[in-house]
């Protein structure tokens, strides 16, 4: 018998959740931050693009968007296919300065923002990071194996890692 895996592509701004042996994939991160929720079978990821829905002037549009709502549809998302709450754990990758120019100004400095306002949301639901690759400034693609729980780190012009 052949198990066959499949490839779960997110997007920008997306976020999907399947089980093993399937892996997840995501493509762009440069500012944004792909934030991946595990359980023993079952995980989820996230591409956040900005750190907080309540900055957006028009309405929130996508809510998979922000750090602050996709975070909650991921975990409520997880725990409806059999995750429990009490084991998830985080890897997350990106948050890179994409532009060339110095700035003191925060607002500029989105790629910082998203990884905090991460790292903030996934503590507040007590969900441990246990590993990641942030900052830079090189753009990633990542990959999730949930059978290993390893997540495949693909920096542009710096070759793979895992963590």
């Amino acid at each position: 018998m052949t198990i066959t895996t499949t490839v779960v592509k997110v997007g920008i701004a997306d976020l999907k959740v399947t089980k093993i042996p399937n892996t997840l994939k995501t493509s762009g991160l440069g500012s944004c931050v792909g934030v991946v929720i595990f359980d023993h079978k079952v995980a989820g990821l996230a591409h956040v693009m900005l750190p907080d829905s309540t900055a957006s002037k028009k309405g929130i549009q996508n809510e998979m968007k922000y750090a602050d709502t996709a975070i909650d549809i991921l975990i409520e998302l997880l725990i409806n296919e059999g995750a429990r709450r009490n084991r998830l754990k985080a890897k997350i990758a990106g948050g890179a300065h994409m532009f060339s120019f110095q700035s003191d100004n925060n607002m500029l400095k989105i790629g910082d923002r998203n990884v905090e306002a991460v790292k903030t949301k996934l503590a507040k639901n007590r969900i441990a990071v246990i590993s990641e690759d942030v900052g830079g400034n090189k753009g990633r693609t990542i990959v999730f194996d949930i059978e290993k729980g390893m997540l495949e780190v693909r920096t542009v012009n710096s070759g793979v890692s895992e963590i």
